[in-house]
């Protein structure tokens, strides 16, 4: 008798128990899966990728359906068996429950929760497709229910102040993003200059253009009053292709001058310099605020079809210069052609050590270095130094923060023009 009720349970169990297993399944495969790869799959015709994308796209109903079929088939599983064990003992009896409740938190435990979460995380993204029609109409089904449960949560936990909005995601796409570029970088999966350039796109949106502008003290520009020949023979010295034309005093800046529309006019007049109109040929300036972003600067760059606009504060002062190869190297890191002079502004030395020009920026210093100087507060290294110290340094004086050891080896007046930089130290020797 005892035999043949145990015979009769092991049919619906099994069943309950794998039910249970394959929404498990379902539901790590689903949070695993790479939403990069279902996405391209996705575009390449794969209609179980779809699926998953529409399912995840809805994460919270989704879960919320997947956990509330799972309880029912485990409690309805554990109140089967409880029933039949009973029913096997005089009434009254505790063996029933207990051997119950033994048996069936093994069975959940082992073979509708370990086995099939394992076996999800070991092939996410072949076990999500896979299971994507079951976990559409589970979520059909069990979804309202589930958006019922959310509701009667928010319900309740708005008296304690506690307001939760489901359209908002816990992480934002871009922390996600970088976190899992970090990750990688800290397995020795990415390496240091992809780290870098994967970082700067993400970057762009929090970076302003007075970051890596030229300053205005850098700027090259020529004297729109000087006779043709001397702006030609500037022009070529320089060896940029747009250049900036001021009339009177250098904040004047009355246009910009292409080399591309000098050579073009020097053609036409047959070589007759003297008589050239500059006038005739600058092009009017594009004037940023220094508070406009990388990316909405470089969507102004290719809106415009212009790789080239000056910065001006909130007063419409001058303050730099900013192109489209400046934000590029922001991604990319330094872009040098034929006509640039190598950058000499760090230089590692035997120790360890660095010797940095104080205009080299922080994010130059850490890319060719690999550290990790903060750049919240200022843009260069002298910059940092005097953020820190609150004051103008002299010369041969020291400072440690950041694990580092600041020296200023050279100033110009109130610039601090040249830097001794130590390698990080160990955070107990810091």
């Amino acid at each position: 008798m005892i035999w043949a009720i145990l015979a009769a349970l092991a049919p619906s169990l099994m069943v309950l128990l794998t039910l249970a297993a394959l929404v498990s399944a379902a539901e790590t495969s689903m949070t695993a899966a790479s939403r990069g790869r279902m996405h391209q799959l996705e575009r390449e015709g794969d209609r179980a990728a779809r699926r998953v994308n529409r399912l995840i796209s809805n994460q919270e109903t989704m879960i919320g359906a997947i956990l509330l079929s799972n309880n029912v088939l485990n409690i309805g599983a554990s109140a089967l068996t409880t029933a039949v064990l009973t029913s096997l003992f005089p009434p009254g009896s505790w063996l029933g429950p207990a051997i119950s409740t033994v048996v069936m938190t093994v069975l959940v435990v082992v073979f509708g929760e370990i086995l099939p979460k394992t076996l999800a995380i070991a092939r996410a993204d072949d076990v999500a497709r896979g299971l994507s029609i079951p976990t559409y109409w589970l979520v059909r089904i069990f979804g309202p229910l589930a958006d019922g449960a959310q509701w009667v949560v928010r319900l309740t936990l708005r008296p304690f102040g506690v307001r939760l909005d489901a359209g908002v995601d816990v992480l934002a796409a871009h922390e996600e993003i970088r976190g899992a570029v970090e990750y990688h970088h800290s397995e020795g999966l990415v390496e240091s200059r992809d780290r870098w350039m994967l970082g700067g796109v993400l970057d762009l949106g929090e970076m302003d253009v007075s970051e890596v502008m030229v300053h205005r003290r850098s700027i090259a520009m020529i004297d729109g009053d000087k006779p043709p020949r001397e702006i030609l023979a500037e022009a070529l010295d320089h060896g940029h292709s747009r250049l900036p034309i001021y009339r009177g005093e250098p904040e004047n800046i009355v246009g910009v001058l292409h080399t591309k529309d000098l050579l073009g006019v020097i053609a036409k007049a047959d070589g007759d310099l003297d008589a050239l109109d500059i006038a005739d040929i600058i092009r009017t300036p594009w004037f940023v605020p220094e508070t406009t972003s990388l990316k909405d600067q470089l969507a102004a760059f290719l809106k415009r079809q212009s790789h080239f606009a000056l910065v001006v504060d909130e007063y419409g002062a001058l303050q730099g210069l900013v192109t489209l190869e400046d934000i590029l190297e922001e991604i990319v890191g330094e872009i040098e052609d034929e006509y640039d002079i190598p950058p000499e502004g760090v230089k590692p030395q035997p120790d360890g050590s660095v010797v940095a020009e104080g205009s080299v920026t922080i994010r130059e210093l850490n890319r060719a270095m690999n550290w990790d100087l903060p750049d919240e507060e200022a843009v260069t290294v002298a910059g940092l130094l005097i953020h820190e110290c609150q004051r103008i340094p002299e010369v041969g004086e020291s400072f440690a923060f950041h694990r580092h050891r600041f020296r200023v080896a050279e100033r110009r007046g109130n610039q601090i023009t040249l830097l001794n930089i130590s390698p990080p130290a160990a955070p107990d020797e810091a």
